[in-house]
């Protein structure tokens, strides 16, 4: 008996549950008041360049903008014609570079190489690359293709614009595959269909909503990239060859110049690309998570 009250003694004192829970519930309060402030900063000052970007493109926005090519130094009018036609051109060829190798190297990561060493060196490398600057991108293609043909090009621009965007699908297309039961492959696999017949007619099929979004998310990425275009396509003030030698205008780089340039009008157009090209990526972007939330209703 004695022991036991030796030991009851020589115990510590239990803690309070009213300051314990004070103490909590202050913390709590704190953290809330904290993320609200964190969000409103952030929603204002997005709201911020929105607004200045809508108030300031919509200035520029008329039926020229649309037929016209972009003015020379001094010269009054013009549109962004040939930068939107260059634009989608680039941004095409980028694009339809990207999507086979990326789906193909995704479906390797997901379906072949899984957990091999030679899988993880590919996905380190993706994630590099995922990461890497895109001015980087664009030496390394100005190095590798411009240097060598004499010229800028638009070919240039569209392998500096797929070397972005691979990484991105590549990425999507693995996680959206491995996302597929492996009981479907399993029941293909039962029927004696080889695995690329169950890769095409299953598991591209089960995936196929995550892999376009993939796509679109990379066609995103690419469309107001402006570092590698400006060693790759860089750009001029008239029309493009249909070989796509030689400058080749782009919204981007378009932007870029005009922003800095002295002249009122080009200011003016700049402010009006940048909101178009806003407008592009927030549509893209609005697709995409409703391709995403088609696939999650079925």
């Amino acid at each position: 008996m004695d022991a036991v009250n030796t030991l009851t003694t020589n115990a510590a004192p239990p803690l309070k549950a009213s300051r314990v829970r004070s103490s909590r519930r202050v913390a709590d309060k704190l953290l809330i008041v904290g993320s609200t402030v964190a969000t409103l900063i952030g929603i204002v000052v997005l709201g911020s360049i929105l607004l200045m970007l809508i108030v300031e493109g919509v200035k520029g926005f008329s039926p020229l903008l649309f037929s016209e090519p972009t003015p020379g130094p001094g010269s009054e009018g013009g549109g962004i014609a040939n930068a939107i036609l260059g634009s989608v051109v680039l941004t095409f060829i980028g694009i339809v570079i990207a999507t086979p190798v990326g789906v193909m190297a995704g479906t390797y990561l997901a379906e072949y190489g899984r957990n091999s060493k030679l899988a993880d060196v590919i996905r380190f490398l993706n994630d590099i690359l995922l990461s890497a600057p895109s001015i980087l991108i664009g030496l390394f293609v100005y190095t590798l293709m411009v240097r060598p043909m004499g010229t800028y090009s638009g070919w240039a621009g569209g392998v500096a614009l797929a070397i972005i965007a691979t990484p991105v699908i590549v990425r999507t297309t693995e996680d959206m595959l491995r996302l597929v039961p492996s009981t479907l492959r399993e029941a293909g696999a039962a029927l004696g269909a080889p695995p690329s017949i169950v890769i095409k007619s299953i598991t591209w099929r089960g995936a196929s909503a995550g892999i376009v979004t993939g796509i679109i998310l990379a066609l995103a990425r690419i469309a107001g990239e402006t570092a590698p275009l400006l060693f790759t396509a860089l750009n001029n003030n008239s029309w493009f060859s249909p070989n796509l030698m030689g400058g080749i205008p782009n919204l981007p780089v378009m932007i870029y110049q005009f922003a800095l340039s002295p002249y009122s009008n080009w200011q003016q157009l700049a402010w009006a690309g940048a909101l178009l090209i806003t407008a592009t990526i927030l549509a893209l972007s609005i697709v995409a998570r409703f391709v995403i939330k088609s696939e999650r209703a079925r």
